[in-house]
């Protein structure tokens, strides 16, 4: 079975969880689903890059999420989400995915 990109995983996990929250109107959904990603990403980038790689790809993906919050402010909800997940899908890829290609 093909891995999938954790840099994907991620950032599907930040914008995912935001649609999900904004769509249904349950922000516990969202959360659930930004939870989900986030653990599946976490395992994979210690299986890949190590502990401590893990250890700041996870507090990347969590400042991430508390970031979008404030700069949702001055450039809007999408915007703020979709350039937070890019953010994240770079720092993962640079860190995990290219060494596991």
């Amino acid at each position: 079975m093909a891995r999938i990109p954790t840099a994907a995983v991620a950032a599907t996990g930040l914008v995912g969880g935001y649609g999900v929250a904004r769509w249904t109107k349950k922000r516990q959904l969202g959360g659930a689903v930004l939870a989900v990603a986030g653990t599946a990403a976490a395992q994979q980038w210690r299986r890949q890059a190590g502990g401590r790689a893990a250890g700041a790809l996870t507090a990347a993906y969590v400042a991430a999420f508390a970031g979008s919050h404030p700069l949702a402010k001055k450039v809007g909800a999408w915007p703020s989400v979709f350039g937070v997940a890019g953010a994240v899908a770079l720092a993962s890829w640079a860190v995990a995915d290219r060494r596991a290609a």
